[in-house]
């Protein structure tokens, strides 16, 4: 019972970081499963049925607060749940031997992707509520995006979010409303590849029931809190979390000895405790001198 709260607790952190950047549900859960010891294949089964709920309980509640463009949502969505497919069924067709350090592989680099985005590249704003994107843009961003989603446990975020925020055309909450609302049919899509290919049998519809549990209790606040937390800092600290997490199995295929992995732990977390660092004093910074701006305009 206490891996099942657990799970249900990873269910609920994934979200709220999910609705804070727009990407992390799928990537920060099946890294911790893989973690638990689930075959990769289960893992991404697993975390996409449980994103079947907490995508619609994610959906509505950014629908309430007008975050969604449907437009968008459905243009980038279907293609994606052509490539979730596709993804299902390579990845349910390879040996475990061969899709653990895969799947770690591209867990990793997506959560160093997130982690030197958020440091370094922070995304362009802009007011539009309503995407000018085209499907000559969005068709394929779509099919990419599912298919790494459903091939590596996760990644509709990194790529889909990442590509339109980066694009600097459309408002932060409109992407991410819309991205994780144009989820559920990609979810739904890698969940059909899975059951069609695996069975039922093996899936344990308890970490399914823990990890939905803890993202719908988690959705609502998500939805809220994409305007409130300081994206570049919970980006660097949920990147670095999945690289550490996935580095391990990396480690393990290469033959390196205990002492050299030790030492690239070392490395990879003082890097990532200190990019957390220096993103957390720059935002407090920024916030002050800001504060300190409106101040010394009030009194002139």
């Amino acid at each position: 019972m206490a891996r099942y709260l657990l799970l249900a607790v990873v269910g609920l952190a994934a979200q709220l970081v999910d609705g804070a950047l727009g990407m992390g549900y799928g990537v920060t859960s099946s890294s911790l499963l893989l973690v638990a010891g689930l075959t990769p294949a289960m893992a991404s089964a697993s975390v996409h049925l449980a994103e079947l709920g907490t995508n619609i309980a994610s959906g509505v509640s950014h629908w309430r607060l007008g975050n969604v463009d449907w437009r968008l949502a459905a243009t980038i969505g279907v293609p994606g749940a052509i490539g979730a497919l596709a993804g299902a069924t390579v990845l349910s067709r390879l040996s475990t031997e061969a899709a653990k350090p895969a799947m770690a592989a591209i867990l990793g680099l997506l959560g160093m992707y997130i982690l030197l985005r958020a440091a370094f590249r922070p995304p362009q704003l802009a007011a539009a509520r309503r995407s000018p994107h085209r499907a000559r843009f969005l068709v394929p961003l779509g099919l990419v995006g599912g298919f790494v989603d459903a091939s590596g446990g996760g990644g509709w975020g990194p790529v889909s979010t990442t590509s339109l925020l980066s694009a600097g055309r459309t408002a932060p909450r409109t992407v991410i409303g819309s991205v994780d609302t144009s989820e559920f049919l990609v979810s739904a899509a890698a969940s059909i590849g899975f059951v069609t290919a695996l069975g039922t049998a093996g899936i344990d519809w308890w970490i399914v029931a823990a990890l939905l549990a803890g993202g719908v209790i988690a959705a609502p606040v998500a939805a809220w809190l994409v305007s409130k937390i300081p994206a570049q800092v919970m980006g660097v600290a949920v990147g670095g979390l999945i690289v550490i997490t996935n580095v391990r199995t990396l480690f393990a295929g290469t033959g390196i000895t205990a002492d050299q992995a030790t030492l690239g732990y070392g490395t990879i977390a003082a890097v990532w405790v200190g990019l957390t660092a220096w993103q957390s004093v720059s935002h407090y910074r920024s916030v002050r001198a800001a504060r300190a701006a409106e101040e010394q305009e009030y009194t002139i």
